[in-house]
């Protein structure tokens, strides 16, 4: 608990996760505004105040995942970054013990952005909707799909946090992460022969938790967030072996 609370005083005391909980706040509210703007146009949108549009809102959150998945990069490499490595691992020699706390401290963080990003997303629609002529219902399948989006920006930050045990430069493994989920992703999903394997990735998991991407064949909701939260075990599993096994430079 003492190495939690010591990641959370890092956290508080740095300005960096103030300004990605503001930007997932505001991608949140932007998304969810646009979406709403242009609901019921020939678009393929879904009309306001149907079931299908409360569900498209409800996805929002999920677009955001990039946001506490960089907070969970920058929360592991910022101590081979500044050099707080050495010491961190003299304080408590027992490196797992240093990753497993950094892995709980930034899955809460990554729930304080959840429940933010879901917040603002439900204030968002349900002002702006109302003054479309219906605000979403927030029930049934459209309450699952909110509560699985929220869910997902938790695992990412986990998954960040894994990312960088195991790559250790900052701008290194921010770099691939956002490489792999906007350019490597979308090309596996949109190539023919390895369109298949898109639903067994991580971005397919997400789109199955949340209903996103209805183009391409997807697990089922909790078939998507059982993997999802696999890769999440398994980057947090990587990256404290690696930690514990590597020289610290």
């Amino acid at each position: 608990m003492n190495l939690v609370r010591s990641e959370w005083t890092k956290l508080l005391t740095t300005k960096v996760g103030f300004w990605l909980l503001l930007v997932g706040c505001l991608m949140a509210g932007g998304f969810t505004a646009l979406f709403t703007a242009l609901a019921g146009a020939q678009n393929g949108l879904p009309p306001v105040g149907s079931a299908a549009f409360s569900q498209t809102i409800a996805g929002v959150p999920a677009q955001v995942t990039v946001i506490t998945l960089v907070l969970g990069v920058i929360g592991m490499t910022q101590e081979y970054r500044h050099r707080t490595a050495t010491p961190t691992f003299l304080a408590s020699p027992h490196r797992g013990r240093v990753v497993v706390a950094k892995l709980l401290a930034y899955a809460v963080a990554g729930l304080v952005v959840a429940v933010a990003v879901v917040a603002v997303t439900a204030a968002v629609a349900g002002v702006y909707g109302g003054a479309r002529g219906a605000a979403p219902d927030w029930s049934g399948d459209a309450l699952g799909v909110l509560a699985r989006s929220g869910l997902a920006l938790v695992v990412y930050a986990v998954i960040g946090v894994g990312i960088g045990a195991l790559v250790r430069n900052q701008v290194g493994a921010v770099v691939g992460a956002l490489v792999y989920l906007f350019v490597v992703e979308p090309i596996i999903g949109s190539i023919p022969a390895t369109s298949s394997a898109y639903e067994y990735l991580p971005g397919g998991a997400l789109a199955a938790m949340t209903a996103a991407d209805r183009g391409t064949e997807l697990l089922g909701a909790w078939q998507g967030g059982l993997l999802l939260l696999g890769y999440g075990l398994v980057a947090a599993v990587l990256g404290t072996v690696l930690a514990v096994r590597r020289d610290v430079v």
